[in-house]
């Protein structure tokens, strides 16, 4: 069982994805993420890309966003989300979409304020889903978007406009975060 770490939620239980393919974000990365991107609860639009059990958007959702695109190409994982806010008793303001994250990438027309990315580790596309949200401009004047990657993962440093301006390890996890130069 996974837990929610703060806000309206804090302390519910949530499922993981019952598979082998998901790897969860741990509870302390978790609260140490959305700590960091703590101005980011006002009414904002999420995207939590490679969702799984959907705890990040679930979290995100908890602390006050005001909608979350859920995007996971597993239908397990879709129905887990699904479950899990029903559990919550979440009734509006997200979208459940099982579709592969670069086919969602290249047709939705939404902006956000915060895209979350955490691929399979052994992905590494970050580059390519990084260059998707530049062209496509996906992402909100102000926004932020947070790759999740193994630490020994080198994530580009810039692209276009869009360049990383921290980045944080907690055990076998690296978060880096990226903004809109001035």
């Amino acid at each position: 069982m996974l837990r929610v770490v703060g806000g309206t939620h804090r302390s519910r239980k949530i499922n993981q994805v019952d598979t082998k393919d998901t790897r969860p974000t741990t509870d302390r990365n978790k609260e140490a993420l959305f700590n960091i991107i703590g101005q980011y609860f006002d009414g904002e639009t999420f995207l939590d890309l490679f969702a799984g059990s959907g705890a990040l958007g679930i979290e995100a959702i908890s602390r006050g966003s005001g909608y979350v695109d859920f995007v996971d190409n597993s239908l397990l994982a879709c129905r887990t989300i699904k479950a899990n806010l029903l559990l919550l008793n979440e009734k509006k303001n997200y979208k459940i979409l099982n579709l592969d994250a670069f086919r969602f990438l290249y047709t939705t027309e939404n902006t956000y304020d915060v895209i979350l990315v955490d691929p399979p580790y052994a992905l590494l596309e970050y580059e390519e889903i990084l260059k998707i949200i530049v062209t496509r401009h996906l992402l909100k004047d102000g926004g932020i978007i947070v790759f999740e990657a193994n630490k020994t993962t080198v994530l580009p440093e810039k692209l276009e406009n869009i360049v990383k301006y921290k980045e944080k390890s907690f055990g076998n996890t690296l978060f880096g975060f990226y903004t809109m130069e001035e």
